[in-house]
């Protein structure tokens, strides 16, 4: 099951130290900055990505959908806020998204609805051991197989499904 990254574009931006220098510098920039790094994570990754952010600061003539590196660029029309085009795309998607954010409204309707969530700084950290890991020519090891081992869990221990299916998630990451 492939998994759709849905991005809360200027929470990343601005939760990063990195990106929200350039950002104070010019949106634009902080927006080309977070498009290249998402690029270069889905290189390495393969994930559907699609990056939501506000109309309000969208640059002039640009459509409220496009493709940029492969990453899908949506901008809310005017009179909506992004955090309104991830909860429509978080209930749509439902078990398929993954949403990065740190907004709590938006983290608690995605998990609400079934999607697996993921804070802001947490994805940073995943992009840059990505970018990392491709710099370095690391194969990453396969953790999706079974692990034998002897240790016996009882149902006490086992997390409910819909959290054991988002750990499955954000492992892929």
């Amino acid at each position: 099951m492939s998994i759709h990254i849905i991005v809360d574009g200027y929470n990343l931006i601005r939760q990063s130290s990195t990106l929200s220098r350039l950002d104070d510098e010019d949106i634009q920039l902080g927006r080309e900055a977070l498009l290249d790094k998402l690029a270069a994570y889905r290189r390495y990754k393969h994930h559907p990505i699609t990056v939501v952010f506000d109309g309000a600061n969208a640059p002039p003539m640009s459509q409220s959908k496009r493709l940029v590196k492969g990453i899908k660029v949506r901008f809310s029309r005017n009179g909506e806020s992004a955090d309104a085009v991830i909860k429509r795309m978080a209930s749509r998607e439902r078990e398929k998204a993954l949403v990065v954010s740190s907004d709590l409204a938006i983290v608690n309707f995605s998990a609400a609805k079934g999607s697996a969530t993921v804070s802001s700084s947490e994805f940073e950290e995943k992009m840059a051991m990505a970018a990392y890991i491709a710099a370095k020519g690391i194969e990453g090891e396969d953790t999706d197989g079974w692990i034998p081992t002897t240790k016996k869990k009882g149902p006490s221990k086992r997390l409910p499904k819909r959290k054991r299916r988002a750990r499955i998630k954000i492992r892929k990451l």
